[in-house]
């Protein structure tokens, strides 16, 4: 019976490890004022007839902290790849030289900052809230074991070991959360 409750205490650390990679993935979309190839991750571009992720029909690149270079693989890709991010609502205005696509990564306002801080607080938060329901499955089954025999001193020692795991992890999505803000900040 204990087994099978670790067990369930291991799948909830696999579900509260996942919402910390979805945080992590969320956050890296929210810009900080410097350029970073992971801005376009979310551009699709028509390439052949079917949307295709800019990574898989161009090269990405940063060659300043304020400039993004596409190079695209095949030259008739230039102006649908201009045209995907200028319709991707990026903010973004990409320039066709011909060669490549360069974008200028404009200075954030202060209110947009804040915007941008409300932003990475909000997924902080959407992490916090599948973390706690990772703990309330892991409880629930607890919960259950108990019913069916597990003693109460074990089912209390294994609430309190879900519980500092689901501990854990909200200081991790603090810090990584306060640590987003403060780069969104640095001007």
């Amino acid at each position: 019976m204990v087994e099978e409750v670790n067990e369930a205490i291991e799948e909830s650390k696999g579900l509260m490890e996942k919402a910390m990679a979805h945080l992590e993935v969320g956050l890296a979309k929210i810009r900080a004022g410097k350029a970073n190839p992971s801005m376009l991750s979310s551009v699709m571009v028509e390439y052949y007839g079917s949307m295709t992720p800019l990574s898989q029909v161009a090269n990405v690149n940063t060659p300043d902290a304020r400039t993004l270079s596409i190079q695209a693989w095949e030259k008739q890709m230039l102006e649908p790849i201009a045209t995907a991010i200028i319709n991707s609502n990026l903010g973004l205005n990409p320039q066709n030289n011909g060669e490549v696509i360069l974008i200028n990564v404009p200075v954030l306002t202060e209110e947009r900052r804040m915007d941008l801080c409300k932003q990475a607080k909000a997924e902080g938060e959407h992490a916090k809230v599948s973390l706690r329901n990772a703990r309330k499955d892991a409880n629930d089954f607890i919960k259950m074991a108990q019913k069916e025999g597990l003693s109460e001193d074990m089912a209390k020692t294994l609430e309190a070991k879900v519980q500092e795991l689901t501990d854990n992890f909200n200081r991790k999505v603090e810090s990584i959360v306060v640590a987003k803000e403060a780069d969104i900040m640095k001007v």
